[in-house]
């Protein structure tokens, strides 16, 4: 039998933490599971208070709910990590707390890595929305759907709805998720990045679904091209400290270049495709937050709640 600890990082959503435990206890799976749950948020403690009141409540899984003071979603989650390593299970899995499952999430990410021996997966996540989206939005970054066909991948991009092998994240030197990137987010891929560098191999896991609620100040143009600006100081700022060889350098400044120098032309294609309208706008903000990461400047995206 598979033994599982799914890491739950939370911070002031205790609605939707709720409809994510709640989707937990609907799984159908005979494997081993405890939840290990680091709420962030030590003075209201919304996200622990549910967690005892539900095991109060004979809840199906084990829950090991406990504060994490140490603000910041790096800091949770290496928090919600060491919980969860210290349980002795197998696979280690990751759901934001705006997430939740469906019933055979579980066992699909297990049957994949059993197929692929991959030491960590990535699982669809199909958004649902509090409100109807622009369709000019619906290609964008955190609203588009999140889905691609089973198998091989080079990187996974973020830790919503992941499937970790233990050994695979042992190998890894503390703090695994690192701290500078506590309100800025990319620890994720920062994460990933060097468990790439360990030999690590990915996979897509398409049958690994959970769904994600997408509240309405995300479906906004200003914050998808806030989100494009962070992803891409994020993802620069990973890229600079693991210093690149010079031909990786002239990559990365090729990109931000042709961003801007193509920027006008690809607005007007884009203008008569109602679902790409944004892409371009999208595409030059990612390349204004890689430039501003260059002079050592930082978003904090994670600074803002978005949803209950």
């Amino acid at each position: 039998m598979a033994e599982v600890a799914i890491a739950i990082a939370t911070f002031r959503r205790p609605k939707g933490l709720e409809r994510l435990l709640n989707g937990l206890a609907a799984l159908r799976t005979k494997a081993k599971v405890t939840l290990v749950v680091a709420d962030n948020d030590a003075e209201g403690h919304e996200g622990f208070d549910l967690c005892r009141a539900l095991r109060a409540r004979g809840y199906r899984w084990t829950i090991d709910h406990f504060i994490a003071p140490e603000r910041g979603i790096a800091q949770a989650r290496n928090a919600a990590m060491a919980r969860a390593l210290a349980t002795g299970a197998d696979y280690i899995a990751m759901l934001d707390d705006d997430e939740w499952p469906e019933p055979g999430w579980l066992d699909a990410f297990l049957a994949t890595q059993r197929k692929t021996g991959a030491d960590a997966l990535h699982g669809k996540v199909i958004r649902v929305f509090e409100r109807e989206p622009s369709p000019w939005l619906r290609g964008c970054a955190g609203v588009a759907p999140c889905d691609r066909p089973t198998g091989a991948i080079g990187m996974i991009e973020s830790s919503s709805n992941i499937l970790m092998t233990r050994a695979s994240v042992v190998r890894l030197a503390e703090p695994w998720f690192d701290p500078a990137f506590a309100l800025t987010g990319g620890e994720d891929r920062d994460f990933f990045t060097r468990m790439k560098g360990q030999g690590a191999q990915f996979t897509w896991a398409n049958d690994a679904v959970a769904c994600a609620f997408v509240p309405a100040s995300r479906l906004t143009l200003s914050w998808v091209l806030k989100r494009a600006y962070r992803v891409g100081n994020s993802d620069m700022r990973v890229f600079l400290k693991y210093r690149p060889p010079h031909t990786a350098w002239l990559r990365e400044v090729a990109k931000i270049l042709g961003a801007a120098l193509c920027f006008a032309p690809i607005l007007v294609i884009f203008s008569v495709v109602p679902n790409r309208r944004a892409y371009a706008l999208c595409k030059l903000s990612r390349a204004a937050g890689k430039t501003a990461a260059l002079f050592g400047r930082h978003y904090n995206e994670y600074a803002v709640i978005h949803g209950k």
